[in-house]
């Protein structure tokens, strides 16, 4: 089999150190592996198959006989950084959303459109993380019955926004467990928590604000996974109107999905479709309190599926619940996954 060149953008973060172990983990053929990183990480170093690694500082000259670099540093990162690497011969695979809705960039998941790598440039786009999750449910039903439209609310945990807001978060609680009384008070109030990733306290609260606000009322994530869904699905028409949320929550993002399909659909069909489905675990016994949760898929590599049930608003509507470890799934795993099909 042969080996590759791999570099890492990104080695140090949160998705970085995930690709580092699901490429150790699936025994990815690596003859080389580079790690970099901006010029604070530069100097650290990694652990990749027993062997340390230390980060390099991101230059022009990064992907000098490099086969396969995966970035996941931020869209400003790989707006600048990709096309140097594509330059360079290097097969790019991009966790930012610069690229994905490029006419010509192939948007992939690969357990529902692994032919569309073929058509590649040079760069292919890692899609959304809440999109990936939802879509690993969603696509499959698609595929017998044709979804028409959705209703979706997304349950975001903090790894989302990397590993500053896993520690804001972890900072929070530890403040309010330990505050000191203020008369009465058992502690210090959340709302005078101090936030510097999200624009109010994380912990003890949620807050419908994933991404910057568009003129529509909509955030740019929430349009995500209607246009990046068409893409991905090759359905031109599909529409999804969905509320992102962020939650307290450290690893693995889940979304709550009401969908209308274009022919009649029952539970017990969409179960048998759903537990035949590659990457996606139907966990669906309610009377036994068993249904998908963040702690039951963080670390995992399939998502879950449960709550089937028919949709009492829609025609032919299905309600469901779908979890997924998003820096696997919705970030390292779909990437390596990617690579492999190269």
């Amino acid at each position: 089999m042969q080996s590759y060149h791999i570099a890492i953008v990104g080695a140090t973060g949160a998705v970085g150190l995930e690709l580092l172990r699901v490429l150790e983990r699936r025994s990815f053929p690596v003859a080389s592996l580079r790690a970099i990183g901006s010029a604070r990480s530069a100097g650290k170093s990694v652990r990749f198959c027993d062997d340390s690694i230390p980060v390099e500082e991101l230059t022009d000259s990064s992907f000098d006989k490099i086969d396969i670099v995966f970035f996941s540093a931020g869209g400003e990162v790989s707006r600048k950084y990709v096309p140097i690497a594509c330059q360079a011969d290097a097969i790019a695979i991009d966790n930012s959303s610069v690229f994905r809705m490029e006419p010509h960039v192939p948007l992939v998941i690969p357990e529902i459109n692994p032919a569309d790598v073929r058509s590649h440039r040079g760069l292919i786009a890692n899609p959304n993380c809440t999109t990936a999750v939802a879509l690993m449910a969603l696509y499959p039903l698609h595929r017998v019955f044709g979804v028409r439209r959705v209703f979706a609310a997304s349950y975001q945990a903090v790894s989302g926004s990397g590993a500053r807001a896993i520690d804001e978060l972890r900072q929070q609680v530890k403040d309010v467990v330990d505050g000191k009384p203020e008369g009465t008070s058992s502690g210090i109030r959340v709302d005078q928590l101090s936030s510097q990733i999200y624009p109010h306290p994380i912990a003890f609260n949620v807050l419908p604000h994933v991404d910057s606000f568009l003129e529509s009322g909509y955030t740019k994530e929430e349009m995500k996974m209607q246009n990046e869904g068409r893409k991905i699905m090759h359905s031109p028409e599909f529409r999804a109107s969905v509320t992102c949320v962020r939650v307290p929550v450290y690893r693995a993002h889940s979304v709550a999905i009401s969908a209308e399909f274009e022919r009649p659909i029952s539970v017990e069909r969409a179960r048998e479709v759903l537990a035949k489905a590659p990457g996606i675990e139907l966990v669906d016994e309610p009377q036994n309190n068993r249904y998908p949760m963040p702690l039951t898929v963080a670390g995992k590599d399939n998502c879950q599926v449960g709550r089937v049930r028919v949709d009492c608003a829609f025609e032919n509507g299905l309600s469901f619940w779908v979890s997924g470890d998003q820096l696997l799934k919705g970030a390292a795993l779909n990437a390596v996954q990617i690579a492999e099909l190269l």
